[in-house]
């Protein structure tokens, strides 16, 4: 299912002057950074882009439509021009004391085109992003989370209707930058969990590739245990690894079924692969030199040469390091 981030667009694309109606070009200013990186998160990230926005009296005599869309419209433009497509922009048009269900933080509109049906989209992963906390009770609203950016003034906090607690509860970042947005979402856009269970082996792995080096390794082999905790370490990845294993019988099946399970959590996490490096680089060690090239681009393959002068290191076989890679 796919994930989307709704947008509000006044004070959260582009700076809301102080009549709060961008009417003329020259009241138009976009947010900082805001074009640079919702392109990053379009062309990046797995979200679909939605603009949701209050435009209080649209069509009114206090507001002609003839003053609003050649501003939407070039706003929409200029994003689409560094390829940050709008799926489609929802406006309602009424004013606050209105109620109306369409108007945020209300879910009416979502509900009309057909955001809400089940199975459709992710909404428990999707966001909101808003400076007003009407926006933040809209992600609650419809079950997921909202990205704050914070005034230092609670603008739309009298329009609140659920408990102002449980809003805020719903706050998964609180910032006034778009790059500690577009850096959040892509650390939450790369993390993934797995449990693999075998007559043989019990395994768990929880891996976040944008972590510090944290790792809690467990599988009952202590040299295999410290050679993956490297992956963490020197990856800057932070790595939960639980095996159980017959280690009574012999080492293969956990070491093997560990590396297939690694395998697999690194593919979830990577999913589409967009905004990853191409390159790596080489690093020589005081006593060796070990050159390794991966690439991840799904081509199975393993030249391997390497020899070693011993039968284990540690508990492992060394008969068994080509295998598990």
């Amino acid at each position: 299912m796919k994930k989307i981030l709704f947008i509000d667009r006044d004070g959260t694309l582009i700076q809301e002057p102080e009549d709060y109606q961008v009417d003329r070009l020259e009241k138009l200013e976009f947010y900082p950074e805001a074009i640079y990186y919702v392109s990053k998160i379009a062309k990046e990230l797995d979200f679909e882009l939605v603009m949701v926005t209050n435009q209080d009296g649209l069509g009114t005599d206090s507001f002609p439509e003839k003053e609003f869309w050649p501003i939407q419209n070039f706003i929409e433009n200029v994003f689409a021009n560094e390829g940050a497509t709008f799926k489609e922009s929802l406006i309602d048009k009424t004013f606050a004391k209105d109620n109306a269900e369409t108007r945020k933080p209300n879910i009416g509109l979502l509900q009309q085109k057909g955001y809400l049906e089940d199975g459709k989209y992710d909404l428990k992963n999707s966001f909101m992003v808003g400076d007003r906390l009407t926006d933040i009770e809209f992600a609650y609203n419809f079950g997921g989370k909202g990205i704050f950016i914070n005034t230092h003034v609670e603008l739309g906090a009298d329009e609140i209707k659920n408990d102002k607690s449980k809003v805020k509860n719903a706050i998964a970042l609180e910032t006034s930058s778009w790059k500690e947005i577009y850096e959040f979402l892509k650390l939450n856009d790369r993390s993934a969990q797995i449990s693999r269970k075998t007559n043989e082996t019990d395994i768990f792995i929880d891996l976040n590739l944008d972590g510090t080096g944290k790792s809690k390794i467990d599988t009952g082999i202590a040299f295999f245990d410290h050679m993956l905790d490297q992956i963490s370490r020197h990856g800057q990845m932070d790595l939960t690894i639980q095996v159980k294993g017959d280690l009574e019988v012999d080492e293969h099946h956990t070491i093997e079924d560990t590396a297939i399970a690694l395998g697999e959590v690194f593919h979830k996490a990577l999913g589409n692969k967009l905004g990853i490096e191409r390159y790596g680089f080489c690093l020589p060690m005081d006593d060796c030199l070990a050159q390794v090239a991966i690439d991840f681009g799904g081509r199975n393959w393993l030249v391997w040469d390497a020899d070693f002068k011993r039968e284990m290191v540690g508990k492992i076989p060394t008969c068994l390091l080509y295998h598990l890679l």
